[in-house]
This record gives structure tokens, C-alpha cells and sequence, in this order.
């Protein structure tokens, strides 16, 4: 299949990507490689694709609608995985703007993109997010999520709404992914285990929100592309459906800091704070409907997630240390 990858410089996009181009598939990547986190992480994934004779790389911004439309005009995709969004759950407070721009107005140009090129099947990135303060867990996709506590949530909501609106008027199969806290090498240097470990190494305080109460259900890469890419590949029986893609176990923020320590060989020295704004207590993935339907769930252990995590970590951090 020819498929567009959205965010493809990003943490998942880079994955998904590399795992469809060793599958065979023609990829087409965008991204607009903005200053949101350390660009050169992202140069440095895009540095495993572009060696591939199936791999295109464009650099281009999902608000740029004359872009957009020019792109979908030149290429005839049967797939679109949509990544690209601006992230972060803290960022969306002081920077609302960011998040209107492309996860809204883009989104739509990518919707139209879809419709205007007969694309056969749009998957996009949702959040766990949505689920905002639910009590009820484990999360569940037929739980209503009517009650966003931050933008960037209340965008993805929005996200799921524009794609129902899109699937049902005008006949693709869309599939909606809600992610749960991902992780692993390669990952974003604005998340948690990221910012822990570069603090363990570095001997500075790592602040602990919510006392070290907080749960999340941590989910490792290589699971989320596993799942991410047997719902390209397959012919989709629905016109619309959401996905969990979580891990179906929460860990609390004192048992994930401990295995970072584990594998840093090295104890935190922890500031332990309040909960912080737009922040969820507990995060807890139902992917029963997952399972059913492709025949996997995400499965990978906390610590060997964490202990592969640090590796890569310690090697590309020192490589960059020692000037490569």
C-alpha cells in the first residue's frame, strides 16, 4: 500500500513508519520538525527512513492548507495514519494557540485530504486523555468523555467528532487510537521517564506530582506499533471505531521512578509535589475490542521497557556528549 504517515519525525510516527517500510509498504512522511522539543532528535529518527527506497520525506505543516492540498493532489494514498499533533498536556495551558492550529485546522485539512483523495482508510491519534476525570476503570471506549480537563484533551475529543462527522458523510473507514502514556527509545524529552532519567544521569532534583500517587498505563513502543500496524493492514469491518492502546496495567509514579532507578543503577533525589493542572489521577487501558479484532494487546513489563528505554538513552546521550 502507499501510506501517508503524519508526524513522522515524532516519537510513534518514526516507529510506525520503519515498521511499515520493512513490511513493504510505500510511506510518504510529513512533518513540520517545529522547535517543541530538541529538533535534532528529530533529524536523527528521520535518519533511519530516509535510507529506505520506499521512504519520501516532506517537510510540511498540517496548517498549511494550500500545502496540504497540493499533497494529496500528487499523491494517491490508500492509508492515512495521522500522528502529527502538537502534544503535551501541560504545554496546551500557556500555548492554547499551538493546539487550535494543528490539532484542530489541520486535522480538518487532513480530513480533506482523505475525502478529496479517496482514501480508503484514516487512522489518527487520539489520547487517553479524553477520559479526563472519569471514575469508572478500567477506561473503556464506550465510556462517555464529555469531561476534558485540559485543551489538548478537549482537542482529541474534538479530533474523534470531526472523523465520525467525516466517516459517516462521506464513506471512508477511519480508526481512531487512544494512547496510554507511551514509552521507549527514541521517546519525547518533554515526557516523565525522559525528563527522570536525564535528571538521574545528570544528579538534579526530579519534581514527583501527586506525591507519587498518580497511575498510569504505561505502554511500550514496539506494543503500540504492533497494534497500530495490524489495523493498517487489515481491511477495517466498520466505518468508524476507537481503540485503546494501553497496557492494561497502571503502575503508580513511585513504581515507575523505581525502574528507572533500577536500571540507572542510581537512586532520584525526588521533590514531591501537588497534583499539577489538567492533570488525571489514574489512567487504565480496556483493550478487550483491541484483542478481539487483531488478535493482539500490548504486554510488554514495566521493567523491561524502562531497562531498554535506558539503554538507548545512556547511548545516545553520550554519543551526543562525545560529539557524534
Amino acid at each position: 500500500m502507499k501510506i501517508l504517515v503524519t508526524g513522522a519525525a515524532g516519537f510513534i510516527g518514526a516507529h510506525v513508519s520503519q515498521a511499515l517500510l520493512q513490511s513493504g509498504h510505500t510511506v510518504v512522511g510529513i512533518d513540520n520538525l517545529n522547535d517543541y522539543y530538541d529538533v535534532q532528535l528529530k533529524h536523527d529518527r528521520l535518519k533511519w527512513l530516509k535510507g529506505a527506497s520506499n521512504f519520501t520525506f516532506i517537510k510540511l505543516d498540517l496548517a498549511d492548507r494550500d500545502g496540504m492540498e497540493q499533497l494529496f493532489a500528487q499523491h494517491r494514498f490508500d492509508v492515512v495514519i495521522n500522528l502529527a499533533a502538537q502534544a503535551g498536556v501541560r504545554y496546551s495551558i500557556d500555548h492554547p494557540h499551538a493546539y487550535a492550529d494543528s490539532n484542530l485546522t489541520g486535522f480538518l485539512h487532513v480530513l480533506e485530504g482523505c475525502r478529496q483523495g479517496g482514501v480508503k482508510h484514516l487512522l489518527f491519534a487520539s489520547s487517553s486523555s479524553v477520559y479526563g476525570e472519569n471514575k469508572k476503570v478500567p477506561f473503556a471506549v464506550e465510556d462517555r468523555v464529555d469531561h476534558p480537563i485540559s485543551l489538548y484533551a478537549a482537542t482529541k475529543k474534538s479530533n474523534e467528532l470531526m472523523a465520525h462527522a467525516y466517516a459517516h458523510l462521506y464513506d471512508f473507514k477511519v480508526t481512531g487510537l487512544r494512547f496510554f502514556t507511551v514509552y521507549g527509545p527514541w521517546g519525547r524529552p518533554d515526557m516523565a521517564y525522559f525528563k527522570f532519567t536525564k535528571a538521574i544521569a545528570e544528579n538534579t532534583t526530579i519534581d514527583v506530582y501527586n506525591h507519587g500517587k498518580m497511575q498510569r498505563d504505561f505502554t511500550y513502543i514496539d506494543d503500540v506499533v504492533e497494534a497500530v500496524t495490524r489495523l493498517t493492514e487489515q481491511t477495517p469491518k466498520y466505518d468508524y471505531k476507537i481503540y485503546n492502546i494501553g497496557n492494561h496495567s497502571p503502575e503508580t509514579l513511585e513504581d515507575f521512578i523505581a525502574a528507572i532507578e533500577q536500571a540507572m543503577g542510581k537512586k532520584a533525589d525526588k521533590t514531591y509535589l501537588p497534583m499539577q493542572a489538567g492533570d488525571v489521577p489514574a489512567t487504565y487501558a480496556d483493550v478487550q475490542d483491541l484483542m478481539q479484532d487483531v488478535g493482539f494487546k500490548p504486554n510488554t513489563p514495566l521493567q523491561e521497557g524502562i531497562g531498554k528505554f535506558v539503554a538507548w538513552y545512556k547511548d545516545y546521550d553520550g554519543g551526543r556528549q562525545d560529539g557524534a
